[in-house]
């Protein structure tokens, strides 16, 4: 296990206009303000790997600007060896970790008409998330990657992209829509939609030489019922059917195929107190299918060697054995004048054991005029309410809380749960816990 403190608060000079809570997105998704932050610190940092430990000077810069719909970040960690001198060379050690220095580059937010992100992919997803919902690139700290995301809606039709790793074949995905009655500009029907999906990761275990890749089609039709400035409503419908590579049976194969009837409502801006999203649904899953096969554990699940055997995400389809029913739900938005940021999404199936699965995100970065908060939690196999939230290895965390010593400066620490390659392509996760204390200067404009 990895474990790495920081003993010397880190000072952080800046100057912000983002929103505090912006040091970690949880997919939340709040774009479009003016400003920018310029966050840069000092620190001394303890790393205990493979039963040895060093000790470090640990620099970081963590720059963020939005212009309007345009916003920038970088990511830039330093790690000084102060016993033997030098850079660490493990976080240097490929031209693809220069790369990363960029954390995101993006216009609009999703939903807009024009939305562009390249970087780091927070939350990616594509319709109404029954084959990609919620996926990130950066599930292992270490291992971040530059994705990139590009939906253009057109009115008549549109599409809908996220490509998860430019370095290399990784997870692509597709959806196009139309809307067939757009011109006739009759309500209602006017924004009935159909579109096609089309979602796959060409390469999993990062062998080019192997074939086991996997791919996910689908068709979904979607008819807003009510839209208005207060209060939107919809009514959805998705397929989906998996076809991949089986490490178990040595070949490729046809897997198994799901559907899923939902209802999608909203509050927006209720007397400046409110603003909420809600959706539920109803699946019908057929044996070898998984709903939402591309999710945010993705990225570890992809590819695993244990005990020396080799197992892909898509051989859990074959311990699908039956035919199964179940619920999923989500709740997103903003309370209280939007001081509090909040989502939910919750899984799970009627009659399979583990098979529930959470993802949390939620941030008050004003809620109390002397505290800033935020919270990111993905906890998968849940069989029980005991399971919920208990950190193991089914379990992605990120818990932090400032103090507000003065308007400017806050006392901040950070508490990461996540996950660390052995080595780089090996595949093979051991958990890794950072606590982070910071002292932050913040400055708006």
């Amino acid at each position: 296990m990895k474990r790495i403190y920081l003993w010397v608060a880190w000072l952080l000079l800046g100057v912000t206009g983002i929103g505090y809570s912006q040091l970690y997105d949880g997919g939340l998704g709040h774009y479009g303000e003016e400003g920018g932050r310029f966050m840069g610190g000092l620190g001394f940092a303890t790393i205990s790997e493979d039963g040895r430990t060093r000790n470090y000077l640990s620099i970081a810069f963590r720059p963020e600007l939005s212009f309007g719909k345009i916003g920038v970040g970088l990511n830039i960690n330093l790690l000084y060896d102060i016993e033997g001198g030098g850079i660490r060379a493990q976080d240097w050690d490929s031209s693809y970790d220069y790369l990363r220095l960029l954390r995101y580059l993006r216009y609009g937010r999703k939903m807009d008409k024009t939305y562009a992100r390249i970087g780091t992919l927070d939350a990616a997803r594509l319709g109404h998330g029954f084959i990609v919902n919620y996926f990130t690139n950066e599930a292992s700290y270490d291992n971040r990657k530059i994705g990139l995301e590009l939906d253009l809606d057109f009115g008549e039709y549109g599409f809908e992209s996220a490509v998860s790793n430019l370095g290399r074949s990784d997870l692509l995905g597709l959806r196009i829509y139309l809307r067939p009655m757009y011109t006739l500009d009759i309500p209602v029907l006017k924004n009935f939609a159909m579109g096609a999906t089309y979602a796959a990761d060409l390469d999993p275990d990062v062998n080019a030489g192997s074939d086991d890749g996997i791919s996910v089609i689908g068709g979904d039709l979607e008819l807003p019922l009510v839209r208005t400035s207060v209060f939107t409503t919809m009514l959805y419908f998705d397929y989906a059917h998996i076809r991949g590579y089986s490490s178990v049976e040595h070949r490729t194969r046809i897997f198994g195929a799901g559907k899923a009837l939902g209802i999608q409502a909203g509050v927006g801006n209720l007397l400046g107190m409110m603003e909420i999203s809600a959706r539920i649904e109803r699946r019908w899953l057929g044996k070898e299918f998984i709903a939402s096969y591309f999710d945010p554990f993705y990225d570890i699940d992809r590819f695993r060697i244990v005990s020396g055997d080799t197992l892909h995400k898509a051989d859990a389809l074959l311990g699908v054995t039956e035919e199964t029913k179940g619920i999923f739900g989500e709740l997103y938005g903003g309370l209280l004048g939007n001081k509090v940021r909040l989502l939910g999404m919750m899984s799970r199936l009627d009659s399979q054991p583990h098979s529930g699965r959470l993802h949390l995100a939620a941030e008050a970065p004003d809620l109390i005029p002397v505290l800033a908060a935020h919270m990111t939690y993905d906890k998968g196999y849940i069989e029980k309410l005991g399971d919920l939230f208990t950190l193991d290895e089914r379990s992605v965390a990120r818990l932090g809380l400032g103090y507000k010593l003065k308007p400017y400066l806050i006392a901040y620490v950070d508490y990461i749960w996540t996950y660390a390659e052995t080595e780089e392509g090996s595949h093979i996760y051991r958990q890794q816990q950072r606590i982070e204390p910071k002292l932050v200067f913040s400055y708006n404009f």
